[in-house]
């Protein structure tokens, strides 16, 4: 998750060490990641993500499958969710003056967040 005192440098794809961190590469380029800002390329590269996290045995948690943690979490947010998937519930519903690319992402920080304080509060008595 992105902080002010945290610097976000540009890296390979290949030095990622886990989703977020890949995400964090696709913020700081969305334009060569999504040339047209579409948040459909985005869950396909993803989904693409979650495979061969499984396929290879990796143990990244990825929660960005079609009724994932992050759509659970999205649907709560947007009071409901489409069986369309994230992507199009966050294109249909964002704000004038924003792209969906960066609804995308102030709605991660915001799920980052919410799922940290939720797991600070399970391990905290």
């Amino acid at each position: 998750m992105p902080t002010e005192d945290k610097p976000r440098a540009v890296k390979h794809w290949r030095d990622c060490t886990d989703v977020y961190d890949f995400l964090e590469q696709i913020r700081l380029r969305p334009g060569m990641w999504l040339p047209d800002g579409s948040l459909h390329h985005l869950q396909a590269v993803l989904i693409g993500y979650q495979v061969a996290v499984a396929v290879h045995s990796v143990g990244d948690p990825c929660d960005f499958w079609h009724g994932g943690a992050f759509s659970q979490w999205l649907g709560k947010h947007l009071d409901g969710n489409s069986p369309l998937g994230w992507a199009s519930d966050i294109e249909r519903n964002t704000p004038t003056g924003s792209t969906p690319v960066q609804e995308f992402f102030r709605l991660l920080d915001a799920y980052r967040q919410d799922t940290a304080t939720d797991a600070a509060a399970i391990v905290s008595p």
